[in-house]
């Protein structure tokens, strides 16, 4: 249904109000569009329609209510006429239970009334404002898969992401390119500094796009569809994207009319609509959308840091065109705060402020994280003080030193649950800053890579990992744009993935103590399971003291993956340390060990 939702703008014709669809009834989690016609305008008029009019339906289904703000739509179809005029305003809305769906407008204008909170602001526009109505919504089909029946990601008081079904989620992916956005065939994609443009055409996943996936405007988007297709048939699931990066590193993605501040209240009606077409298929994929807000060098540039009327607008517009969707993180900033090797960085109070609008005004409380500093020193100070913070969700991990990965996470997790607000880790970027992933020509084992910054981070408990491509050697952070040249970490990655999916892992923490060699890792749950990773091969040891039985001893490659093999040992009593004996081949390399309870 999705992927036709802007074959659907076209095809229904423009009334006064009306409801995008035209069955009787929506399925819990379809989106459901509703459009209101009034005079027209456009994004240049001098009565800003980003600012000035203010679109707000209130939904209510049982005892849930979800107040969702409105947009600018421009003609209604702005991704294929790239229209800039036009009286369409939008609201979508993904209903997240099944019931009768009850809905009261409100819709104004005013000066600045966008990011007013003043329920009596404003001169009602009597053609909509107080309209109410009732929409029936049934449950899913029963062949729905991904978001589509598990519902949105969610925050859960876990270091995991969930879904709203209650099952949680390991997050794999690409963390570069991180203007995955800058891409030619949206809308005034552009870089204004000609030295740095990163302008992509994802010509090489052309290949990758199939009959019946989007595309807008003839044959466009065809390269960025198939991306997101091979990152899924890998066995991947979350992409980290810039929304804003004006000043930063490459200069090309963004979501005004133009790079200059006196665009920052007008938006571009046709690129985000582009874009949306582009999370909408991510979303069928079941591919996450990590949405980086503001970039390192540009923490500033709205509001100078504040969360004023700009910044205000900026989150606004964000939440009303992608919150609906299921498969959205909202990452308040790349590297965020001041640090010795650059001040210019939002304050403790700014950090507070922006991350508790977005989370007030988002009605359906995606995940909020924040990217961290590379290191403990610039990283500490800022993240010891948001550990009581209740309205955020976790952290976006930047770790310099892949050999620290582990324990920073551990770490994290600790102290967030001791704080009582246990934090959603992931590991998204890992160091060095110039190095990263490289390519598989490069480094075709990532032996490093899968040692300390893979399995370290999931033997940590953390909730996932982003691949970072480094600075120095392309296809580098910037200008990447065939993902396939690190294919050997993609499989990597999905090897480790479907050991995890086996195991109740959301019931299992670190056990590092129970064994004797502080080089290899142990995750698992007392008395019952514990996996064992074996970073240079050989044997362990594990202390089973108390928990008397039968336990198996079982291996898995982590290079190779592949189902359970039989080692030296297949089976030992418990009660003491026991020797899990040898891997079944290759003992000097990378194993890992699944001692578990049979009787």
């Amino acid at each position: 249904m999705k992927k036709n939702i802007y074959l659907i703008y076209c095809l229904v014709a423009l009334t006064s109000f009306r409801l995008a669809f035209s069955q009787k009834e929506y399925r819990q989690y379809q989106p459901i569009i509703m459009d209101f016609e009034i005079e027209a305008t456009s994004e240049t008029a001098s009565e800003n329609p980003f600012t000035d009019y203010c679109l707000q339906v209130e939904f209510t289904l049982k005892d849930n209510v979800f107040s969702v703000p409105g947009f600018y739509a421009a003609d209604g179809n702005a991704a294929e006429t790239s229209s800039s005029s036009g009286g369409t305003w939008r609201v979508v809305f993904t209903p997240n239970t099944a019931g009768l769906l009850e809905y009261k407008v409100s819709f104004k204008k005013g000066k600045n009334i966008a990011m007013d909170e003043d329920i009596y602001s404003g001169e009602p526009i009597r053609r909509h404002d107080g309209k109410r109505g009732s929409i029936k919504v049934v449950l899913p089909h029963e062949e729905a898969t991904g978001f589509n029946a598990r519902g949105r990601l969610c925050y859960a008081n876990s270091r995991y992401l969930h879904t709203e079904n209650g099952e949680p989620l390991l997050k794999f992916g690409a963390n570069s390119p991180e203007n995955f956005l800058a891409y030619a065939d949206i809308d005034s994609t552009y870089a204004y500094d000609p030295e740095k443009s990163f302008i992509k055409t994802w010509k090489p996943h052309v290949k990758d796009w199939r009959t019946g996936d989007p595309v807008w405007q003839g044959t466009k988007g065809k390269g960025i569809i198939g991306a997101l297709n091979y990152l899924a048939s890998k066995g991947m699931n979350s992409v980290y994207a810039l929304t804003l990066n004006i000043e930063g590193d490459a200069r090309d993605v963004w979501p005004f009319l133009s790079h200059r501040k006196s665009d920052f209240k007008r938006y571009d009606v046709s690129k985000l609509a582009q874009w949306d077409i582009i999370f909408s298929h991510a979303e069928d994929l079941g591919i996450i959308m990590n949405l980086v807000t503001q970039e390192k060098e540009n923490e500033l540039i709205l509001d100078d840091g504040y969360t004023r009327d700009e910044r205000k607008l900026y989150y606004r517009e964000l939440i009303a065109r992608f919150g609906y969707h299921k498969n959205i993180i909202w990452n308040m900033g790349e590297e965020n705060g001041s640090a010795p090797w650059w001040p210019n960085g939002q304050n403790d109070q700014q950090r507070y402020a922006m991350i508790r609008y977005i989370k007030d005004h988002d009605p359906y409380k995606n995940p909020v994280v924040i990217h961290t500093m590379p290191d403990s020193e610039s990283r500490n100070p800022i993240l010891n003080k948001l550990l009581h913070f209740d309205k955020l969700d976790g952290l976006s991990m930047q770790v310099s030193n892949i050999e620290n990965i582990h324990n920073d996470i551990m770490d994290w997790i600790q102290k967030s649950k001791e704080a009582e607000r246990p934090w959603i880790v992931m590991m998204d970027e890992i160091g060095p800053w110039h190095t990263g992933t490289k390519t598989d020509e490069d480094d075709p084992a990532h032996t490093a890579l899968r040692q300390d910054a893979l399995w370290g981070t999931l033997m940590a408990g953390g909730a996932g990992i982003e691949w970072y491509f480094g600075w120095l050697k392309p296809p580098h952070d910037l200008n990447a744009e065939d993902w396939r040249s690190r294919n050997n970490i993609w499989e990597q990655s999905a090897i480790a993935f479907k050991f995890f999916k086996k195991l109740s892992y959301k019931e299992m923490a670190v056990l590092d103590h129970k064994i004797r060699n502080a080089t290899n890792y142990c995750f698992g749950k007392e008395g019952e399971i514990y996996a064992l990773y074996l970073k240079n091969g050989g044997t362990e040891s594990i202390n089973l003291e108390g928990f008397k039985g039968k336990f198996e001893i079982l291996w898995y490659n982590p290079r190779k993956g592949g189902d359970y093999i039989e080692g030296s040992i297949e089976e030992v009593d418990g009660g003491t340390w026991i020797q899990i004996g040898s891997p079944p081949s290759e003992t000097n390399k990378d194993w890992t060990a699944l001692v578990r309870k049979v009787k």
